[in-house]
């Protein structure tokens, strides 16, 4: 009887035991699976060159939308100072027009006065230079913010500026010519604060083209 203690036997029970494969392993176990398994490895890894393409693409769409970032608050910044200026220029608009009619008051004054011969009287005379020195102060004043008066006689008649409050038969001057003012008017900046009330003749040659803008009363 074999003694099972002895090399030659000890030698086949090692020859005979198969490895079992560890649980939750898995080995390719032929050339088709090893290649398998290489090409998905090669797939899921991007490439070098789409990987920058797509890195590409990224640093393009935030250069756009920087720029388009600063365009937008180049503009607002644009906006704001245009409505800032617009806003210290045009602010008074309200109360200068209140004060236009504190100067129709003193300009009827001193022509009522004028028309009564207050020249002749010494009292009268000298009321007549404190309305007028009031009335050239109150003009600097306005000026000085901005409101200048229309001069409008002499000129073609302008519907921006002026507004026809009758026509007057005289062939002496071309048709459209404003021949008198009835109420001043008045800009702010470059708007009208309020129209000149005017009369416009007719029947005269027509006007020539010009491109000067309605008269402004730089005298003062």
């Amino acid at each position: 009887m074999p003694d099972p203690t002895s090399p030659r036997n000890a030698t086949n029970e090692t020859a005979e035991t198969v490895v079992e494969p560890v649980e939750g392993t898995t080995t390719p176990e032929t050339d088709e699976e090893r290649a398998d398994a290489t090409i998905e490895a090669e797939v899921a890894e991007p490439a070098p060159a789409d990987r920058t393409a797509e890195l590409e693409a990224a640093v393009n769409d935030l250069r756009d939308r920087l720029l388009r970032s600063h365009a937008e608050m180049e503009n607002l910044r644009r906006r704001t100072e245009r409505e800032v200026q617009d806003g210290r220029r045009y602010a008074i608009s309200s109360f200068a027009r209140d004060l236009l009619g504190v100067a129709d008051n003193l300009r009827r004054a001193l022509d009522a006065a004028a028309a009564g011969g207050a020249a002749t009287d010494p009292i009268l005379k000298a009321l007549v230079e404190g309305v007028e020195l009031t009335e050239k102060e109150l003009l600097k004043s306005l000026e000085k913010n901005g409101v200048q008066k229309l001069e409008p006689k002499g000129q073609v008649f302008d519907p921006n500026f002026h507004q026809a409050i009758f026509e007057a038969p005289d062939p002496s001057v071309p048709s459209g010519t404003v021949v008198q003012v009835v109420q001043e008017g008045y800009v702010i900046g470059d708007r009208i604060l309020r129209p000149a009330m005017v009369g416009v003749a007719r029947g005269g040659p027509k006007p020539a083209a010009s491109s000067e803008p309605a008269g402004v009363d730089k005298s003062a």
